[in-house]
C-alpha cells in the first residue's frame, strides 16, 4: 500500500520540480514522511485507480492521449479532495481547464510513472 502511494508521490515531486515556474512551495515538494496521513491515502487510492484503469482497459488505455491521461488523474484526485474536505477551496477541485499548465503536465507525469509499474 505505501510502496503505491510512494510511486505517486514521487512521481509528484519530480512533476512539480520540473514543471512548477519558480520555486514551489515546501508542502508540494515535501517527502512523503512528511506528508499528511489524508494525502498519502489519498494517493494510493488514486494510484490504485490509474492501475485499476490500465488493467480493465486490457493495456489499452496506454493509447491515450498525454492530456487524457492527465485528466484521468486529475479527476481521481479531485474526487479524493471532496472525500477528505466536506468544503474544499475551488482551487483544489479545479476543473482541467482551470489548473496551471504545470499541474496539468504533473498529472499526466502522474498516469506515465504509474504506467510503468502496471
Amino acid at each position: 500500500m505505501t510502496d503505491q502511494g510512494r510511486i505517486f508521490r514521487d512521481a509528484w515531486i519530480q512533476g512539480v520540480h520540473s514543471h512548477f515556474p519558480g520555486e514551489p512551495k515546501p508542502g508540494y515538494v515535501a517527502p512523503w514522511e512528511e506528508t499528511p496521513d489524508w494525502e498519502r491515502d489519498a494517493a494510493t487510492v488514486v494510484f490504485r485507480q490509474v492501475a485499476e484503469f490500465l488493467t480493465v482497459s486490457g493495456g489499452r488505455a496506454s493509447r491515450l492521449t498525454r492530456e487524457q491521461k492527465g485528466r484521468f488523474v486529475s479527476l481521481c484526485w479531485i474526487a479524493q479532495i471532496y472525500k477528505h474536505f466536506p468544503d474544499p477551496k475551488p482551487a483544489y477541485v479545479a476543473d482541467w481547464a482551470d489548473q496551471p499548465e504545470w499541474q496539468r503536465e504533473t498529472n499526466s507525469d502522474i498516469f506515465e510513472a504509474i504506467e510503468q509499474q502496471s
